[in-house]
């Protein structure tokens, strides 16, 4: 074999945080014809689909504790998550939301000494994602040094960060039972769409299917559904099994960096020299986090 386990699982992950840097774009082009909530909706029930599609087989009841677990995985993964990132877009800056979401993996290493006795992340994990932090903070602003605080807002997306961290727990938990990573992936899509429906009303959900008539929404739609949702979560889901749920967190801060180059690559936007030390910031807390970089003692 050409990789380990773990150095695939590394790979991988980071393949799948390039599609996540880069959904962004596409979200921001459907976001004028469609509302936040039928973005997210619709995106995963493509996404369910689509997970089908590569794995026609089903997966059978697995008992009421099991099942609650995926339950609960999909609630904090696919409907709370987004819901809550979406939401506080509308009561705080960008900016706040992107430095704040960089608290998941912190979030992840707590719940991990909890929940996850063989993942106590070492010292050198606190201190990496220190820098990240610090560097995802000049990335979010790229040289507009302006933090407005909304408590509500904020409050809404360390929500989000503490969702998906728990979603990263819940996944190592239910791969350790040997369950095939589509399935599994598919399971939690289903839970996360049917506790979607009961809040849909009250965001003005609109079915209008004609919007899809548009090639530009179709390719949009694709590429969040089938890659972005059903192939990136999959692989995801995998990474976290062959390594674990905290080192694989830590990727999350990659997101920010590759957002900034799709932007200036495809959007023609400004990239200033503090997103630049922002992103040296970063790599290198990311590289420390992941033993890539050691902290040398006297």
């Amino acid at each position: 074999m050409l990789f380990s386990k773990r150095k695939q699982g590394h790979l991988i992950a980071l393949m799948t945080v390039f599609l996540w840097g880069t959904t962004f774009i596409a979200t921001k082009v459907l976001l004028t014809d469609f509302k936040p909530i039928e973005i997210l909706f619709f995106r995963f029930g493509l996404g369910y689909l689509t997970l089908w599609i590569l794995s026609p087989r089903f997966l059978a009841w697995q008992g009421v504790k099991r099942e609650f677990m995926f339950l609960c995985a999909g609630l904090c993964g696919v409907t709370c998550y987004f819901l809550c990132e979406n939401i506080a877009l509308t009561y705080t800056t960008a900016s706040n939301v992107g430095v704040i979401t960089t608290l998941a993996p912190i979030f992840t290493a707590i719940l991990s000494i909890f929940f996850l006795k063989t993942e106590t992340p070492p010292k050198r994990f606190y201190i990496g994602c220190l820098f990240a932090i610090i560097g995802v903070g000049l990335i979010s602003f790229n040289g507009k040094f302006v933090l407005s605080l909304n408590p509500l807002g904020d409050l809404l997306t360390m929500l989000a960060c503490l969702f998906w961290a728990c979603y990263s727990i819940l996944t190592k938990k239910s791969s350790n039972y040997g369950y095939n990573t589509i399935l599994l992936t598919r399971r939690f899509f289903f839970y996360g769409l049917m506790l979607m429906f009961p809040v849909l009303s009250l965001f003005d959900f609109d079915w209008n299917l004609s919007r899809f008539t548009d090639p530009v929404n179709i390719f949009n739609f694709l590429f969040l559904g089938v890659g972005a949702s059903a192939i990136c979560f999959a692989s995801w889901n995998y990474a976290v099994k062959l390594v674990g749920a905290v080192k694989i967190s830590i990727y999350l801060y990659l997101v920010p960096i590759l957002t900034i180059i799709a932007a200036v690559v495809i959007l023609n936007e400004p990239f200033t020299w503090i997103a630049a030390i922002g992103t040296l910031f970063t790599l290198c807390g990311v590289l420390l986090s992941e033993g890539k970089i050691r902290i040398k003692r006297n």
